[in-house]
C-alpha cells in the first residue's frame, strides 16, 4: 500500500499498471500478504486506537455544533465493542476463502456450458481491475477493502473523508510496512491524500474499471451524476418489517428490538414496520412497550397510534408521535421508527394483505432489506418472491445483512443494483471473467456453408 498525493491520472495509471501484475499472483502470494497486514495491524493497534481517538473527539465537537451527524460519528469510532476484533477477524476469514480467480472456480462455471466440438469453450473467474472506493468516517474500511482487493486479484484506490483523517493514516502505514515485505505491487493498493480529488479521480475511466460510494446519500448520488465509470452502490438503507397477524409475537420483539436499536446507524437497521390490522392488538402493543422502553421514538399512523394509545401505560402511550407521509419514505439511522398499518378490506384472504404490504415496500422502500413476521412458509415464499430487493428475509432481523454474517468474511459494500452484484458485496461480486478455448486451428469457416462441419454441443465435465 502506498500513500499518495499524485494527480489523479497518475494515481489511476499506476493502479492499472500494479493490478495486471497483481492478478497473476499465486493464490498463495495473495493470502500470505493477507496474513503480513493482519499481523501488522494487530501489533499497531495501540497506535491505531489512539490515532482513532482523536478522530472521534474532532468529530464530537463537530456534532455538538451541528456540523456531523451523530451516525456518522458513531461509524467513525474504532473503539465500539467488536469492532476492532470483526475488523481483523476479517482478513483473516477472507483468507480462509476459496481463491475466486483461477482454474478452480473456472472448473465449477464451466459445468453451466455446453462445449463447442473439440474447443470446449471455459469460463474463468479473474478481477475486474482496479476498483475506486470513496468513504465517509468508516476507518475500517481500508483494512477490509485492502482484503478483498488483493485475495480478488484487484487494485484498489481509496479515498477517506477528513473526518478520519488521524485514522486512515495510521491503518494505512501499518498495511503499507506489511506488504513491502510481500508479492504485491506498492500501487495495488493507494490510499489518496490529496485534498479535491474526487472529481478528477472520477474522470479517470480509461483507467478505473469499477466505483464503489461508501458514505452518505449526496456522496453516492454525486458519484453517480459525475462519473461514466460503473457505480456499485446504494443511496439509502430504507428497510421495512412486515408483521402478518400469524406471527410469533415474542419473536417479533426479539426482531424488532434487534433491527431497530441493535445498530441504527446502520444501513441494515428497520425504518418502517408495517402491521396486520389482525395484529394491532394482539402484537403491536409488547413490540412498542419494549422499543419505549429502550429510548425509541414511534411515528405511528392513526390505526396503529389509536391501537397503542388504548392498551399501553398513560406514561408511555405520552410518548407516540404522529407519522407523516414523509416518515415512510426517510432513513432515520437513529432510534426513531415509523409504524404503517396493513388493513385489507374485510373479509378479504391473507394474499390480499400480503399484497397491500408488497406494494408499500416496493414503492418506498430502498431495495435493500426487506423482512416478513409470519409462522406460514407459503406467505413467507410469496413475499420473498414479490418483494424487490436485494435481500428478502422471513422470521429474521434486517441486521442479517452483512457480508460477514452472509460468510463473505467482509464486504466491500451494499448494493442495491440490479446487475451481477447485489446484497452484501464480497469476492464475488468483485470478479468478471472471460472465456478461453484451446483450438487446433480451428476457423469460423469451417463451420458454415455447404459441406460444413457440425457445432456438436454437449455439457463437458472437466473434473
Amino acid at each position: 500500500m502506498s500513500l499518495t498525493d499524485s494527480s489523479s491520472e497518475h494515481i489511476a495509471k499506476a493502479a492499472s499498471v500494479a493490478s495486471t501484475s497483481l492478478a497473476i499472483l499465486s493464490s498463495n502470494d495473495r493470502n500470505e500478504a493477507l496474513t503480513a497486514i493482519y499481523q501488522s495491524l494487530s501489533q499497531a493497534k495501540d497506535t491505531i486506537l489512539a490515532a482513532n481517538a482523536r478522530d472521534v473527539e474532532l468529530a464530537s465537537i463537530a456534532a455538538a455544533d451541528g456540523q456531523l451527524s451523530q451516525s456518522v460519528l458513531k461509524r467513525l469510532d474504532l473503539s465500539r465493542p467488536g469492532k476492532w476484533d470483526d475488523m481483523l477477524q476479517g482478513i483473516l476469514d477472507v483468507r480462509e476463502l476459496e481463491d475466486p480467480v483461477g482454474p478452480k472456480e473456472a472448473l465449477h462455471h464451466s459445468k453451466l456450458l455446453w462445449c463447442m466440438a473439440s474447443l470446449g469453450p471455459v469460463r474463468f473467474t479473474c478481477p475486474i481491475g482496479v476498483l475506486l472506493i470513496i468513504f465517509e468516517a468508516r476507518p475500517e474500511v481500508i483494512a477490509n477493502i485492502a482484503a478483498l482487493a488483493i485475495k480478488s486479484g484487484n487494485a484498489a484506490i481509496l479515498k477517506g473523508g477528513k473526518e478520519s483523517t488521524a485514522s486512515f493514516l495510521a491503518i494505512s502505514t501499518a498495511i503499507s510496512a506489511a506488504l513491502s515485505a510481500t508479492a504485491v505491487p506498492n500501487a495495488a493498493i493507494q490510499l489518496v491524500t490529496t485534498r479535491d480529488v474526487i472529481a478528477s479521480l472520477l474522470e479517470c475511466d480509461r483507467y478505473i474499471d469499477l466505483v464503489i460510494p461508501r458514505g452518505s446519500n449526496d456522496l453516492v448520488r454525486y458519484t453517480k451524476e459525475h462519473t461514466r465509470i460503473p457505480v456499485l452502490g446504494h443511496a439509502d438503507g430504507l428497510c421495512a418489517i412486515y408483521i402478518h397477524s400469524d406471527a410469533d409475537p415474542e419473536t417479533c420483539i426479539r426482531i424488532l428490538l434487534d433491527s431497530k436499536l441493535g445498530y441504527p446507524a446502520a444501513c441494515n437497521s428497520v425504518e418502517t414496520l408495517l402491521v396486520h390490522q389482525a395484529a394491532l392488538e394482539t402484537h403491536l402493543p409488547a413490540i412498542a412497550s419494549a422499543l419505549l422502553e429502550q429510548g425509541c421514538s414511534l411515528r405511528c399512523d392513526s390505526a396503529s397510534k389509536t391501537t397503542l394509545s388504548a392498551n399501553l401505560p398513560a406514561a408511555q402511550a405520552t410518548l407516540l408521535q404522529d407519522a407523516t407521509d414523509e416518515d415512510y419514505d426517510t432513513e432515520f439511522l437513529s432510534p426513531i421508527l415509523a409504524i404503517k398499518t396493513v388493513a385489507p378490506p374485510a373479509g378479504s384472504s391473507d394474499d390480499v394483505a400480503l399484497t397491500l404490504a408488497v406494494a408499500h415496500i416496493n414503492a418506498h422502500s430502498s431495495h435493500h432489506t426487506d423482512a416478513i413476521m409470519t409462522s406460514s412458509s407459503a406467505l413467507a415464499r410469496q413475499f420473498q418472491a414479490s418483494v424487490n430487493s436485494a435481500c428478502v428475509f422471513h422470521n429474521t432481523s434486517t441486521r442479517m445483512a452483512d457480508g460477514m454474517r452472509f460468510g463473505f468474511g467482509t464486504e466491500v459494500g451494499i448494493s442495491t443494483n440490479k446487475i451481477h452484484a447485489r446484497g452484501p458485496v464480497g469476492l464475488e461480486g468483485l470478479c468478471i471473467y472471460k472465456y478461453v478455448i484451446g483450438g487446433s486451428g480451428q476457423v469460423a469457416a469451417d463451420y458454415g456453408g455447404a459441406g460444413a462441419k457440425r457445432f456438436k454441443h454437449e455439457k463437458l465435465d472437466l473434473e
